[in-house]
């Protein structure tokens, strides 16, 4: 009697591998075959992005499913799969330097260079290196490469903004306004109330926000974890990271990152100081 065999799992690695070489196989074939081979491939990635679509809709659903979902895109298969078939998408800073890498090469043509510095609601803030910082050239080479890259590729950056070469604070200068009401503003706390390390929420009608001072920076973040959406405000922060009381993700508060599942992210606000008050640009998108 024959025993019978197991089969031996692949690794991802194994498996994308073959992929490549599948993939390096069809690229030899005749024009016509080359064609039929690139439409049974579109038909199964549609095949399995429709039941795919399926499983996270039925997933999200439940609060269970949602849970299991975000354990699930932790593994890196999973992950790229979902990436492929776009049911998940990188954050918008990701999204942001990616396309600051596609424009370097067009800035180092000019003998300068560009890099992301953050990224704050609908803003982009870049600072400019070599002969492109503070010359005529530099307005020119934002708005023509920059600026239409990011308009292209990630539609929700409406705004750029160069930042000085010396390092300053993580929050805005104050912009000479007439009333910052007006345009969207609302006032917080003094900068002196402000203890650093302790989450500070800033409440209104339509709006949580959840200020943070550490050392002489400042944050300010939408008051919802990017798992449930629960309010991080009775979080312990330790080392620059705040951990979610209620199911325990840990973000990066420097950068709103999330230390649990990285591609999920704080949602920052614009914030700046006027006389000594600590003012934020809540979205109401």
């Amino acid at each position: 009697m024959s025993t019978p065999t197991i089969a031996r799992e692949e690794t991802f690695e194994q498996l994308a591998q073959a992929v490549d070489a599948a993939l390096e196989a069809v690229r030899t074939l005749d024009d016509a075959d080359r064609e039929r081979a690139k439409r049974l491939k579109e038909a199964l990635e549609d095949l399995h992005r429709h039941v795919l679509v399926k499983i996270v809709r039925r997933l999200k659903e439940d609060p269970r499913g949602r849970e299991i979902l975000f354990e699930l895109v932790e593994d890196q298969a999973v992950y790229a799969a979902f990436l492929m078939h776009g049911i998940v998408r990188p954050d918008l800073t990701t999204r942001v330097a990616k396309v600051i890498e596609l424009v370097r090469p067009y800035m180092k043509s000019h003998g300068g260079d560009v890099e992301l510095v953050r990224v704050e609601g609908d803003t982009a803030v870049v600072r400019l290196h070599g002969s492109c910082n503070g010359c005529s050239l530099s307005s020119v080479t934002l708005r023509n490469g920059v600026e239409e890259a990011l308009r292209e590729h990630v539609p929700e950056i409406r705004n750029v903004e160069v930042a000085p070469n010396e390092p300053g604070p993580a929050f805005i200068p104050l912009a000479e306004v007439d009333t910052l009401e007006d345009t969207g503003w609302v006032a917080g706390p003094r900068l002196e109330d402000l203890a650093s390390g302790e989450p500070f929420r800033l409440e209104g009608q339509d709006f949580d926000v959840l200020i943070l001072r550490i050392d002489d920076k400042l944050y300010a973040y939408k008051n919802a974890c990017a798992h449930m959406g629960m309010p991080l405000d009775g979080g312990m922060i330790e080392d620059d990271v705040l951990t979610c009381p209620w199911h325990g993700f840990r973000f990066d508060l420097t950068s709103g990152e999330c230390l649990t599942v990285p591609q999920a992210q704080l949602e920052p606000y614009p914030l700046r100081v006027d006389e000594g008050v600590v003012w934020v640009r809540p979205s109401h998108d």
